[in-house]
């Protein structure tokens, strides 16, 4: 197993791991100083041993295990006793093969990351780091910030739930509303990991059916929760769509050029009913708004049919209304690119610029595309090499490359 498959078993095991050995020592640092701990010693052992025929549960059974000594060698050290010798750890040990059911508390984890003790812009970041195993240069891309800035959130937010005595526990229901934005926007940035991974080769593809199953757990629990269900609707509208986003080069496809006959017709109809119930629960909320745009390009049936950039400029027009920031206006760009020129989008683009932007791959990408059409070519090569240097998919950068290739030759 190499590195790269390596880095896939970790980062699609840790949320799980991290949520299972925080439910078991209470403590978040612990449980994550533990995987990490874990992960290293899998780093040593698996290319010698071979890799165990759970990896989940080797991982979770080391960790489980670190977290114990941590946690004895406290108490010892709390009596002032001196720490006892390690124990020693033979190649069996090492290997432990057996499987193991992890359970599941990630649901768990989401509500205590979420807990109104945590500072508001910290709450998402924390679980996204915990649950989804982000790393801290993702989650500060997707909120645009620096990642010192995000780094410190995290530390105090982990000392913030120690201090306070979080219950590491399903809260009461009637706590459940003041923490659903947050726990919203985490899975909503979770699944967009995956979703950038148009080809499913990253290490966040399987994010994607794991959000769709939470979602649905989110919203059994919460019946009423209208942005809830506009979140469940949007992802079942964006997931539906994956079987057309690449082609036989494995080169990501606008969305305008997918042939929607390949799209899950399964999924659209369920988020369909999601989408009713959101408007019915939340009628003139951001992500009910956001759903509705992932409609708009669903109910296209074939390539025959003109994309719906009118509706579309029209909804991002009302979505503005209501939530005015960098990324909603990057996106309305696009739609207004193709209804009323690309030099007035253009226009648009650049008056977005910012230091929050320039690690933001989208803003360089859209940027490149309208300084071409322009006929600015010079200038696209450039943005072209800026949103290739921020490390898209495989599937993303293929395109890029293949755009910047069309610029011809400086």
């Amino acid at each position: 197993m190499n590195g790269a498959a390596l880095d896939r078993v970790f980062r699609e095991a840790s949320g799980r791991i991290i949520a299972a050995l925080a439910a078991r020592f209470r403590d978040l640092a612990l449980a994550e100083d533990a995987f990490s701990e874990s992960c290293l010693r899998a780093v040593r052992a698996w290319p010698v041993h071979g890799v165990p025929g759970d990896p989940a549960a080797w991982l979770y059974r080391v960790g489980e295990r670190v977290a114990l000594d941590t946690a004895r060698r406290r108490r010892v050290r709390a009596q002032n006793i001196p720490d006892p010798p390690a124990a020693e750890k033979n190649a069996e040990d090492t290997m432990m093969g057996d499987a193991f059911v992890i359970p599941d508390e990630r649901l768990r984890l989401i509500f205590i990351c979420c807990h109104p003790a945590v500072a508001p812009e910290a709450r998402a970041a924390l679980t996204l780091r915990l649950v989804c195993g982000l790393t801290v240069t993702e989650i500060a891309r997707a909120f645009l910030i620096q990642e010192a800035t995000l780094a410190q959130r995290l530390v105090r937010a982990k000392h913030k739930i120690a201090k306070a005595k979080v219950p590491f526990a399903l809260p009461p229901r009637d706590s459940w509303p003041e923490r659903m934005e947050a726990i919203l926007s985490t899975l909503e940035i979770a699944y967009s990991k995956a979703h950038d991974d148009a080809g499913g080769t990253g290490s966040h593809t399987g994010f994607a059916s794991e959000i769709l199953r939470l979602t649905k757990l989110l919203i059994d629990l919460v019946p009423h929760a209208g942005e809830a269900f506009a979140l469940a609707a949007l992802i079942r509208y964006a997931e539906a769509r994956r079987p057309a986003r690449v082609d036989g080069e494995g080169v990501i496809i606008p969305l305008a050029q997918q042939d929607p006959g390949l799209w899950r017709r399964d999924l659209i109809a369920e988020a369909d009913t999601l989408l009713l119930e959101a408007r019915a629960l939340a009628p003139a909320t951001s992500r009910t708004l956001q759903a509705q745009l992932q409609c708009a390009w669903c109910t296209r049936r074939s390539l025959s049919e003109p994309p719906p950039w009118p509706v579309v400029l029209s909804l991002y027009d009302r979505l503005l209304e209501l939530r005015d920031d960098p990324v909603v206006r990057l996106n309305r760009a696009v739609a207004l690119t193709e209804v009323e020129g690309a030099a007035i989008a253009l226009r648009e683009v650049e008056a977005l610029a910012s230091p929050s932007l320039e690690n933001f791959l989208p803003y360089h990408a859209v940027r490149a595309d309208l300084l071409a059409r322009t006929g600015q070519l010079d200038a696209a090569r450039v943005a072209y090499s800026k949103a290739i240097a921020l490390e898209p998919s495989t599937a993303e950068g293929r395109w890029l490359r293949r755009k910047t290739a069309m610029l011809g030759r400086a």
